[in-house]
């Protein structure tokens, strides 16, 4: 029977079918239940193989999840905002999250902590730096390519691109990148990260036209999360140069006692 279960590629009823069975003689069960509660458990391990295989493939960062994200940090609109971005019904209507603000204030982190929570429920997910994205497009453009890595990221539910700000900008730069915002526009879900407001996108763009219209591809159907406060990395660092000045401070006191 083990050997006609794998060939269905049924394995959580293969690793648990004589545990439930005994289960099943010591508590009555009839056989619709003992088949009910195998197929209940092959589902679960089903679900959980998949979210391990769209976590591995998202690159999402390890240690910035929901559960590492100091939500006391964030502005209170925001706040209000994660649980419901967290459920991904913005993803399922293909809108856009945008999360502004200066170096330092976590947004890297809370659109990360999203990806997390949008892999576990079942969304393709992929967290990719800005200029590593656009140098897979330009290699794939001067390779003759483009089309074909254009809809192998089309597979891609929500497409999380951190710190588009710091992209090199020349022109080559700017047209895949426009490229790929034109073909996700109204058909799937853009994450962007960016310390450039969008008066600034000019920087990118270079091109006031084309500016005008990646702006209005991205914003038309998005949320936009701003992040102020001050820098979690600078407040890191003082903490840091604060605890070693604390034990400089008991060390020369200590030296002067002796």
């Amino acid at each position: 029977m083990e050997m006609k279960l794998r060939l269905l590629k049924l394995p959580s009823f293969v690793g648990h079918h004589e545990e439930v069975g005994q289960r099943a003689e010591k508590g009555g069960w009839g056989f619709n239940r003992y088949l009910d509660e195998l197929a209940e458990i092959e589902l679960e391990e089903r679900k959980r193989r998949r979210i391990e295989r769209l976590l591995k493939a998202s690159d999402l960062p390890s240690d910035k999840t929901l559960a590492t994200l100091d939500q006391s940090r964030l502005p209170a609109a925001v706040k209000r905002q994660v649980p419901t971005l967290c459920e991904g019904g913005f993803v399922e209507r293909a809108e856009n999250l945008l999360a502004f603000g200066l170096t330092g204030r976590g947004k890297t982190h809370l659109l990360s902590a999203i990806g997390h929570e949008l892999v576990q429920r079942g969304y393709r997910v992929v967290f990719v730096a800005a200029f590593r994205l656009v140098q897979r497009l330009l290699a794939a453009k001067r390779e003759l390519k483009l089309e074909a890595e254009l809809r192998r990221l089309d597979a891609v539910d929500a497409l999380i691109i951190d710190d588009v700000g710091y992209i090199q900008q020349d022109r080559e730069e700017m047209e895949v990148l426009f490229t790929l915002l034109a073909e996700r526009y109204e058909r799937r879900s853009v994450l962007i990260t960016s310390n450039l407001v969008f008066s600034q996108w000019d920087r990118i763009f270079k091109d006031p036209m084309t500016t005008a219209c990646a702006i209005d591809r991205v914003v038309h159907h998005a949320t936009i999360l701003e992040l102020t406060g001050l820098s979690y990395r600078n407040e890191a660092a003082k903490k840091r140069n604060g605890a070693r000045g604390g034990q400089a401070g008991e060390k020369t006191a200590k030296e002067t006692e002796a």
